[in-house]
């Protein structure tokens, strides 16, 4: 994981306890990322991700600049939000943390290149 992949899971860190969310799991993914979290129903699912969405791709494309001149935006406006209630939290765990080694080597290297360095190789 790249200096982007740091960054955004620091962010969302920083996020999730501002808001008070426990942050069970975090991990990213070529595209995408994966979070296991407690929200509170009050604060709701659809605002931490709008938070962190917004304020992630904000801060993101400023101290990365080569993100904004290859996408026109940082996040899409879809996302997947699943209740974990039967299955076993460990094995949600394990779940988000083998994403990263999920994908193929060229593939991942490919996007690794251009989270780093902005282009595709």
């Amino acid at each position: 994981m790249g200096e982007v992949g740091h960054r955004l899971k620091d962010l969302i860190r920083q996020i999730a306890e501002e808001l008070a969310i426990e942050l069970i799991e975090i991990e990213t993914d070529l595209d995408h990322i994966h979070i296991l979290a407690e929200i509170d129903p009050q604060l709701g699912v659809n605002k931490f991700v709008r938070i962190a969405k917004g304020r992630t791709s904000r801060i993101l494309r400023t101290e990365f600049p080569h993100l904004k001149k290859r996408l026109p935006t940082l996040w899409t406006n879809s996302y997947f939000v699943s209740t974990v209630g039967g299955a076993p939290l460990s094995i949600i765990k394990q779940y988000i943390e083998n994403q990263q080694i999920s994908e193929s080597k060229k593939s991942k290297q490919k996007w690794t290149n251009f989270l780093n360095k902005g282009k595709m190789e």
